[in-house]
C-alpha cells in the first residue's frame, strides 16, 4: 500500500446546505500524489451523513480514500474535538484543513504542499475570497494583504491568527509536536490557542499568495460562539508571556480603544497574580 502523502481534514456540523460544494472541491484537486479525506461528523442530525456517503463513493472511485468517523451522541463535542478525531483516524504525512462551509480552489493542496515541504515547522495559509463579498471587508483585506514580516508582528492584534484556520496546511509531525487542539467545546477559540502554542514552539507562519479558498460568512459559524472577553484574555496573556514579562515597565500612548482594553485586561491579570494591588 502506498504511503498517504496528504490528508484533507474536514469536520461537519449542521452545514448540509454547503457540504456538496465543499466535497466537490476535494474531488477537483489537481494534486497528483496520494491523498485521502478524513471526515468527522460531530453529531449532525441533518442530511450530512447521506451527502458524505454519496461523495465517499465518488471520491474513492477517483482514488481518494475516505475515512468517516462520527460522534453519535445527542450533543456536539466541539470543533477542537472533531478536528483531533479526524486527524487521529487518518494517516497522511501532511494535513490540509477545510471547513464544511468553505470551498477549495483546484490548486490549493498542490501549492500549499509545495510550500510546506520547504518549511516543515510551519503553518501555511493562503489568500481567500469572502462570500458574501461585502461581509467583513476590513478583516478580509487584513487576511490577504499582510506582508511576510507582518504575519509574525501582527499576531497580537484583535483579528486572531494571521493565517486563518480554514486555510491551514501543516505536517502531521509538526501538529503533534505542537499538541492537539483544545477540546473545551463551544466558546473555546481552539484555533487561536493552537496558533499561540505553535509560535511558542518556534513555528513559522507562511502564506501562499494566491486565492485558494472561498471563505463563507454566515451567522451559524462556530467563531460567533466565542466571546470577545475570552479572546481578550488569551491575547493579553500571550502578549504578557511573549513580550511584557521581559520588560521592567511600558507605556501605552494614544492607542485608543484597543490600548484601553489592553490596560484593563492586563491590570486584572496582574491583580489576580498579585503583581499589583490597590
Amino acid at each position: 500500500m502506498k504511503k498517504v502523502v496528504l490528508t484533507n481534514i474536514l469536520c461537519c456540523l449542521f452545514f448540509q446546505c454547503w457540504l456538496d460544494e465543499c466535497l466537490k472541491s476535494v474531488w477537483e484537486q489537481d494534486f497528483k500524489q496520494t491523498m485521502e479525506l478524513s471526515i468527522f461528523n460531530d453529531a449532525s442530525k441533518d442530511g450530512s451523513a447521506e451527502i458524505i456517503a454519496k461523495w465517499k463513493i465518488k471520491l474513492e472511485d477517483a482514488g481518494v480514500p475516505v475515512i468517516v468517523g462520527s460522534n453519535d451522541s445527542a450533543q456536539p463535542r466541539g470543533v477542537g474535538f472533531a478536528k483531533n478525531q479526524a486527524i487521529m483516524q487518518s494517516s497522511g504525512t501532511y494535513l490540509c484543513f477545510l471547513d464544511s462551509d468553505d470551498v477549495m480552489m483546484p490548486q490549493r493542496v498542490r501549492l500549499q504542499y509545495e510550500a510546506a515541504i520547504q518549511h516543515p515547522n510551519s503553518i501555511v495559509g493562503c489568500r481567500v475570497r469572502r462570500v458574501p463579498p461585502e461581509s467583513t471587508e476590513r478583516y478580509t483585506r487584513w487576511i490577504n494583504n499582510l506582508t511576510e514580516e507582518q504575519l509574525l508582528t501582527q499576531v497580537f492584534t484583535s483579528h486572531g491568527p494571521t493565517v486563518i484556520m480554514p486555510t491551514w496546511f501543516c505536517s502531521r509531525e509538526w501538529f503533534y509536536h505542537v499538541g492537539k487542539f483544545d477540546e473545551g467545546g463551544k466558546g473555546v477559540p481552539e484555533d487561536l490557542l493552537f496558533f499561540y502554542k505553535h509560535l511558542q514552539k518556534g513555528g513559522e507562519v507562511l502564506r501562499v499568495n494566491h486565492c485558494l479558498l472561498l471563505y463563507r460568512y454566515h451567522p451559524q459559524a462556530a467563531t460567533h460562539s466565542v466571546l470577545e472577553e475570552t479572546i481578550w484574555n488569551h491575547r493579553v496573556k500571550f502578549l504578557e508571556d511573549r513580550v511584557l514579562s521581559s520588560w521592567m515597565s511600558f507605556t501605552i500612548w494614544n492607542a485608543g480603544k484597543q490600548g484601553r482594553n489592553c490596560v484593563c485586561v492586563y491590570t486584572c491579570i496582574c491583580i489576580n497574580k498579585q503583581y499589583i494591588s490597590f
